[in-house]
């Protein structure tokens, strides 16, 4: 008796099997790393929420500071308009930057210091910062991820012509990597 499947059809058969399975893997890659950049991007606005409360705050003891009020709100307004890891990281160390010189403001102002509101949203966005390394770390891990499935072969055959591109990290701008760390302030 003759074998009904000839060994051509058999290797199409496990090359398609295969082929679904490297475009599956890529998707979920992709997939995931979509969903940590989502997060990153959740933590950048729960930070750019808090920070007209603490600009409020610290503008009831320092209206004069009319300067780094505006550079807040500029820095925060370009975070809500960044689309790509690289215009969000250009913007959260803009807004890091403006956010350590309003921090800095409240060290002339012992009663702003000892604010119970002022304190309360200084602690959230200290939580917020960390909140933002780990949802940054986790997000570029993703991405690394990611790029490195649709570099290497197989992937690299399928990636190409199925569409999948590379992920930007998320990254400060050169030049920026001081102004990217979180202020820091003392009392």
């Amino acid at each position: 008796m003759k074998n009904k499947f000839s060994p051509i059809l058999v290797a199409l058969a496990v090359l398609a099997v295969a082929g679904c399975n490297v475009y599956n893997g890529l998707v979920d890659k992709s997939e995931r790393t979509d969903a940590a950049w989502s997060d990153v991007n959740t933590t950048l606005q729960r930070r750019a929420d808090l920070v007209p409360n603490l600009v409020a705050t610290v503008k009831g003891y320092a209206a004069h500071e009319e300067k780094v009020f505006a550079e807040v709100s500029e820095a925060r307004s370009r975070l809500a308009g960044a689309r790509t890891p690289s215009e969000s990281a250009a913007a959260d160390a803009a807004l890091s930057g403006a956010l350590g010189r309003l921090l800095a403001i409240a060290e002339a102002y012992p009663e702003l210091k000892a604010n119970e509101n002022f304190l309360r949203l200084q602690d959230e966005i200290a939580g917020t910062e960390n909140r933002i390394a780990v949802a940054r770390k986790d997000y570029n891990d993703l991405a690394r991820q990611y790029n490195s499935a649709i570099r290497r072969i197989p992937g690299s055959l399928l990636a190409g012509p199925l569409g999948f591109e590379k992920k930007d990290y998320f990254e400060p701008p050169e030049g920026q990597a001081a102004v990217q760390r979180a202020p820091t302030v003392t009392f």
